[in-house]
C-alpha cells in the first residue's frame, strides 16, 4: 500500500508536467474513442443476424433504386404465389420526397428530404423507434396517429426542426426537387423522440399524400403523367423471423415474373448497408489502420517523453533509493506504476467523459454517413479508455523504467562529487 502511495506522490510531484501529459492523453483517447465507436456501430449494422432480421428489396441494375409503386402490394406478400410459400412478418415501403422552402434560393438550411411511408410502420419497422418505452413511446405514438389522420402531416427530427426555426403546429410549403413540379404543403404534427437520435435530421410524411399528388399530376398537365410516376418506390423493407425464411422469400421474389420490369434484388439489411457503405471503404480503412495506430503511437511517445524527463531529473534520488535497499525490480515497478496510473486516470476521464457528455448532454455527434445521421459513444468506451491509457503508460515507460533500475550508484555520486 505504501508503495502505491509513493507512486501517486511521484505523479503529483511535477503537477504541470502531469497535467500536460494527462491532457494530451485525454485528447488522444477521445479521438480513438470516437473512431472506434463509429466503426463499432457500423460493424454491428453490417453484421448478419440469425433471427428477427430485415431484408431490403431494391432495383437490381440501377442506383438509386427506382421501382414502380405497384410492386408494393405483391412485395408485401413476399412474392408468394404457390401453396407453401412464406410471407414476411412485416413490411414497409420507402419513397423519398425532397423539397426546398425557397424555390429560387436553395441552401442546406432550407432543403428537406422526407421518408414517404405508411405512418404505422414508423413504430414497427424503423430501427430504434420500434424499441421505445414509457412516455417517449406514448408521445411518439400520438404523433404517428396524427400523421395517419392528416395526410399533410409531417414528423421532423429535433435538430431539423430547430434548423428550420419551426415548431409543432406550423405549416410549411416544399417545392419539389426530385419530384419536379410537385409542390406540397405540410403541417408539422410531431417530432422524432430524443431516444432515437439517428433521426434528429430526418423527416417522415404520409405516403398517401405523395402518391395522391403524383396521381393528380396529369389533371394539371394536359393528361401527361409525371416522369417519376412509375418509378416512385425507392426501397421495400421486409421483416422475417430467421435466415431460412429470408432465403425462401428472396428466392420467391427473385423468381417471380411480377418483378421483371425493372428486375429487383432482395438482400439482408446488413448486406444492403454494407454495399451502400462500400464507397466509404477507403475512409474506414484509414480510420482503422492509419488514424487509430497513429493516435496510439502518439500516446506512447507522450508517455515516454514525460516519464523519461522525470527519470533523468531523479537519477540522484534513484541512486539514494538503491543505497537505502530498494531493489532494481522495485524501482522498475515504481516507474512503470507512475506512468500507468497517470495513463489509467487520463484514459478513464477521457472515455467516460466522452460517453456521458456526448451521449447524454449533446445527444450524440452529427456525422451523416449513409442512413445514419448521428453516432453515439459505444458502451465499450467505458473500458477502452482505461485500457488504452494503461497500455500507453506501460509501453511508453518500459525503456525509462529499465534505465531507472539500471542506475549505477557509483557513477551518480562520482559526478556529484
Amino acid at each position: 500500500m505504501k508503495f502505491l502511495l509513493l507512486m501517486f506522490k511521484n505523479v503529483r510531484r511535477n503537477k504541470l508536467r502531469s497535467l500536460l501529459t494527462a491532457g494530451a492523453t485525454v485528447m488522444l483517447v477521445l479521438v480513438i474513442t470516437l473512431v472506434w465507436s463509429i466503426l463499432d456501430f457500423l460493424n454491428k449494422a453490417t453484421t448478419e443476424k440469425e433471427k428477427d432480421l430485415k431484408a431490403i428489396v431494391t432495383e437490381r441494375w440501377q442506383i438509386p433504386s427506382r421501382m414502380p409503386f405497384a410492386y408494393a402490394s405483391q412485395l408485401e406478400e413476399g412474392g408468394a404465389r404457390n401453396p407453401g410459400d412464406i410471407k414476411p412478418a412485416d413490411s414497409m415501403t420507402w419513397q423519398f420526397y425532397g423539397g426546398s422552402l425557397d424555390p429560387k434560393q436553395m441552401t442546406r438550411d432550407n432543403i428537406l428530404f422526407a421518408f414517404a411511408l405508411e405512418p404505422k410502420k414508423l413504430e414497427t419497422m424503423m430501427d430504434d423507434l420500434d424499441k421505445l418505452e414509457g412516455q417517449e413511446k406514448e408521445e411518439f405514438h400520438q404523433a404517428v396517429l396524427r400523421l395517419e389522420e392528416n395526410q399533410q402531416g409531417l414528423i421532423l427530427g429535433r435538430d431539423r426542426l430547430k434548423g428550420l426555426n419551426k415548431k409543432i403546429g406550423d405549416r410549411i410549403k416544399l417545392y419539389g426537387l426530385n419530384f419536379k413540379e410537385i409542390d406540397l404543403e405540410f403541417e408539422i404534427v410531431g417530432q422524432f423522440p430524443a431516444g432515437a437520435g439517428r433521426y434528429d435530421q430526418s423527416a417522415a410524411m404520409n405516403r398517401k399524400y405523395l402518391n395522391n399528388a403524383i396521381d393528380a399530376y396529369p389533371r394539371t398537365h394536359a393528361g401527361k403523367q409525371h416522369p417519376q410516376a412509375d418509378r416512385s418506390l425507392a426501397l421495400f423493407w421486409l421483416r422475417v423471423n430467421n435466415k431460412q425464411e429470408f432465403q425462401k422469400i428472396a428466392e420467391q421474389i427473385s423468381t417471380s415474373p411480377a418483378f421483371t420490369n425493372p428486375a429487383v434484388k432482395c438482400e439482408t439489411a446488413a448486406s444492403g448497408v454494407a454495399n451502400f457503405l462500400d464507397s466509404y471503404r477507403d475512409i474506414f480503412w484509414g480510420m482503422r489502420f492509419l488514424l487509430t495506430p497513429a493516435a496510439i503511437i502518439s500516446l506512447c511517445v507522450v508517455s515516454a517523453n514525460a516519464i523519461g524527463i522525470s527519470v533523468r531529473e531523479r537519477r540522484q534520488e534513484l541512486a539514494v533509493m538503491k543505497v537505502l535497499g530498494f531493489r532494481p525490480r522495485q524501482i522498475l515497478l515504481l516507474v512503470l506504476g507512475e506512468s500507468m496510473i497517470l495513463g489509467l486516470l487520463a484514459g478513464l476521464f477521457g472515455s467516460w467523459g466522452a460517453y456521458f457528455l456526448i451521449n447524454d448532454y449533446f445527444g450524440g455527434f452529427a456525422l451523416p454517413i449513409a442512413f445514419f445521421g448521428k453516432f453515439f459513444i459505444s458502451s465499450g468506451a467505458l473500458w477502452w479508455g482505461p485500457a488504452i491509457g494503461l497500455l500507453a503508460g506501460f509501453v511508453g515507460s518500459v525503456w525509462p523504467a529499465w534505465s531507472a533500475c539500471s542506475v549505477k550508484v557509483t557513477d551518480v555520486f562520482s559526478k556529484v562529487a
